[in-house]
């Protein structure tokens, strides 16, 4: 749950996917992320949160969907490809991405309120000590940025309807060759693709 930085970061995580090399420890990236001032943040220790935050996420992408990260997506598909990477990173975005947007999605009910967030924070609460511990501030947090997140991605809209999701033809043969389960995480993508 330390998605508590930022939004989606994509001009970040590009840069850093573009400093990445593939036979390299992350932690080498970063630390040249560090040494280049990939953000502008004013403080050291912010800078250094939010780059740790996206080597997080983008270390989850396989070395294809990387090199098409930097090389061959538009912008449309880098924040597809950044919502895949914060979906595989956080177990708890990936759920709320199946639990609630799909399943939202497919029942047609396209409003999202943000006490989506929290009714499915609460019941997954209920089975995890980490989760309960969590402060109802970092809560908000929580809820604010994922929120900031989805709509950066284009999941949802600026007030909060769920988005069918567009990916280019390329990125569709990547996602179904890489995982063909990961489509679910984008709306409308698993019902056209045939998987669930």
């Amino acid at each position: 749950m330390s998605f508590a930085t930022g939004g989606l970061l994509l001009n970040e995580s590009v840069e850093v996917a573009r400093l990445h090399v593939p036979t390299e420890a992350w932690d080498v990236t970063l630390h040249r992320a560090l040494e280049e001032g990939v953000t502008s943040l004013p403080k050291a220790a912010s800078r250094r949160r939010t780059l740790r935050e996206i080597v997080n996420r983008i270390s989850m992408l396989d070395e294809a969907e990387l090199e098409f990260l930097v090389e061959g997506a538009d912008r449309q598909d880098q924040q597809a490809l950044l919502w895949l990477a914060a979906c595989r990173a956080y177990r708890f975005v990936r759920e709320f991405a199946t639990e609630v947007i799909h399943e939202r999605f497919l029942s047609f009910q396209l409003d999202l309120p943000l006490d989506s967030f929290d009714v499915l924070f609460s019941a997954k609460a209920e089975w995890d000590e980490g989760l309960a511990g969590i402060s109802p501030t970092t809560r908000a947090k929580l809820r604010q940025v994922l929120f900031r997140m989805m709509r950066e991605a284009n999941v949802i809209s600026n007030d909060n309807r769920i988005l069918s999701a567009y990916v280019s033809p390329r990125l569709k043969s990547i996602l179904v060759k890489k995982s063909p389960k990961d489509l679910i995480l984008f709306p409308g993508l698993a019902r056209e693709g045939g998987a669930s």
